[in-house]
């Protein structure tokens, strides 16, 4: 329960993020969580008595895997964002139109 309430809320802050006026601020959760995933896969190989090629898919998965949140947010980010475009250039027609 506590982890639907945490990943509602960071899906919110998202979504909160991605609308603000600066398009950079809406990048931030993104590159928080790839900079997590990163650390992962780096934590890994201190753990790791395998065969390089076994190494190297798990550091793919692991990766993959850790990104999916990632990609989640995004979409969120863009999906946000062009609903701002859309917005803002319907500001400016009307504007136009007067």
């Amino acid at each position: 329960m506590k982890n639907l309430i945490f990943l509602t809320g960071i899906v919110i802050l998202q979504i909160y993020l991605s609308k603000r006026e600066n398009k950079w601020i809406g990048i931030i959760l993104p590159i928080i969580n790839i900079i997590f995933s990163i650390m992962a896969v780096l934590g890994l190989t201190a753990f790791l008595n395998q065969s390089i090629a076994q190494s190297i898919m798990q550091f793919v998965m692991v990766f993959l895997v850790g990104n999916i949140p990632t990609v989640i947010l995004i979409i969120i980010y863009f999906d946000c964002r062009e609903k701002f475009k859309k917005r803002k250039e319907l500001d400016k027609m009307n504007i136009k139109d007067l």
